[in-house]
């Protein structure tokens, strides 16, 4: 269950680095909430998969779905680039993340 905490948390992660870039320096009202809101619930849904899973572990799964998921969302609805170089890092980090989940029992 840790782990399906940890991933939905990551996800509310770049929820709010998406709503960060959108509140445009915390300039504007709607994206500033929803970026406040939803780091209060990954910071929290973080700490609670660390109850079960080591520090390490969750805290670069939590970054890595983050990272990854803002660059998705930038590519997707930013018109942010998607070069070569920039796909392949992705692909590296999702591998760092995949080997890290295996790595760690439970």
């Amino acid at each position: 269950m840790a782990w399906v905490i940890l991933v939905v948390a990551g996800l509310f992660e770049v929820a709010w680095a998406f709503a960060l870039k959108q509140s445009h320096g915390f300039s504007r009202l709607g994206p500033t909430v929803i970026f406040i809101v939803t780091m209060t619930i990954s910071v929290a849904l973080l700490a609670w998969a660390m109850r079960s899973l080591p520090l390490g572990t969750a805290y670069v799964i939590w970054t890595g779905i983050g990272a990854v998921g803002a660059f998705l969302a930038g590519i997707l609805f930013l018109g942010e680039s998607a070069s070569m170089m920039r796909i392949i890092a992705a692909i590296l980090i999702i591998a760092g993340l995949g080997l890290m989940r295996f790595a760690t029992p439970g």
